[in-house]
C-alpha cells in the first residue's frame, strides 16, 4: 500500500477495573480479547451521579459484576449501544434490569444475507432491541454531560456513534478503531455508506475518538483521512487483481492480505466483497447474480 495508517495499540489497563481516562469518562475493559476485539470490549461510563454508559459488552457474570462495582455510588440512567454485535450489546438488558436504566440504540434492522457462507467471528446479537430508538442528531443529557447520536452506517447498516459534546469526543464503536481497520461485511455492511460516514466524522473535527476496542485516537482528522485513503487504495488493488485475471475473492485476499493474520482472512473476504459490491453498483465490475463471496467477477470494459 502506498500510504500507511499510523495505528495506536499501546494501552495500560487491568481487566474489570474502572479507569478514569478523561474528566468525564471512565473505562472498564471486559476480559474478552480476540482477533476481532483486540484487548477486549471497552465500556465507557460518562459523568458522576446520574451517568450514561456506552456499549455494555458481553453478557457474562464476571463482566456484569465488574460493571456493578464500577457503577457503585452512581445511578445509571442511559445505556447506549453503537450496534448489535455480540461483543457490544448482549449485556445491555441484563445491566438495565440490574440498574433500572433504559437502553438506547438504532432501530434500523439488519440486512440478512442468503448467499454468504462466511460469517464474522463477532456475530450478530439477533435478540437485541433497544427500549428507545435513536436517530442522527438526537441529544440526551445528564448532570454535566450531553450525548449526541451520530449515525455512522457502514460497518453495519444501523451503526451509531455517540458524541460527548462537553469534551468534543466521539465514542466511535467499530466505525474507527486505532488498532485495526474496520470490517465491512455486506449486505448489512456497505462500503459506500462507510466512506461517507468517515467523511462525516473527519469533518466534525473531534478532539478525541474513543473506540470500543483499543486506545483513544488523539489526532482524529488525519487518522480518519488515512482510513479513507486506505479504503480507496484497497479499491484500486481490487481493480488490479481483477485486471490480472483473478475472478474469485479468496484468490484476491491471499495476495492483498498476505501480511494479515490468516484468522482474519474470512473477514477480509467480506471487506473485499464490500469493495466489489460498490464497484458493481457503479458499473466497473460484472458478476452473475447478486454479489456474494463465492461468485466470479470481472472488469467491465470502459464505455
Amino acid at each position: 500500500m502506498a500510504s500507511k495508517i499510523q495505528f495506536v495499540r499501546e494501552m495500560d489497563f487491568s481487566y474489570g477495573e474502572p479507569q478514569q481516562v478523561s474528566p468525564l469518562i471512565r473505562r472498564v475493559i471486559a476480559n474478552n480479547p480476540g482477533p476481532f476485539t483486540f484487548t477486549g470490549t471497552g465500556v465507557y461510563i460518562i459523568g458522576k451521579g446520574d451517568v450514561a454508559l456506552i456499549d455494555p459488552g458481553p453478557d457474562t457474570a464476571e463482566h456484569l459484576e465488574a460493571l456493578r462495582r464500577a457503577l457503585a455510588g452512581d445511578r445509571l440512567t442511559h445505556i447506549f449501544v453503537t450496534h448489535n454485535h455480540q461483543d457490544h450489546s448482549p449485556a445491555a438488558h441484563p445491566l438495565a434490569k440490574l440498574t433500572g436504566a433504559k437502553v438506547y440504540g438504532s432501530t434500523i434492522p439488519l440486512k440478512p444475507s442468503d448467499c454468504d457462507s462466511i460469517r464474522l467471528e463477532a456475530g450478530d446479537d439477533d435478540a437485541f432491541r433497544p427500549d428507545i430508538g435513536v436517530n442522527d442528531g438526537d441529544r440526551f443529557s445528564g448532570p454535566g454531560w450531553t450525548i449526541e447520536a451520530v449515525a455512522t452506517p457502514g460497518h453495519t447498516s444501523h451503526h451509531t456513534a455517540y458524541a460527548l459534546l462537553e469534551e468534543n469526543a466521539l465514542f466511535s464503536g467499530d466505525h474507527v478503531m486505532g488498532w485495526s481497520t474496520t470490517i465491512i461485511g455486506p449486505p448489512d455492511g456497505d462500503m459506500t455508506a462507510y466512506l461517507q460516514s468517515l467523511e462525516k466524522v473527519r469533518d466534525r473535527n473531534f478532539a478525541t475518538l474513543w473506540p470500543t476496542h483499543g486506545p483513544p485516537i488523539r489526532d482524529p482528522r488525519p487518522f480518519v483521512q488515512s482510513y479513507l485513503d486506505h479504503r480507496l487504495e484497497r479499491e484500486a488493488q481490487v481493480i488490479a487483481e481483477l485486471a490480472s485475471g483473478k475472478r474469485l475473492i479468496k484468490q484476491m485476499v491471499e495476495t492483498m492480505y498476505a501480511d494479515v493474520d490468516k484468522r482474519l482472512h474470512p473477514a477480509a473476504c467480506h471487506s473485499v466483497l464490500a469493495h466489489i459490491t460498490r464497484l458493481v453498483e457503479i458499473g466497473r465490475v460484472g458478476c452473475e447474480g447478486p454479489p456474494c463471496v463465492d461468485n466470479e467477477y470481472w472488469l467491465k470494459k470502459a464505455a
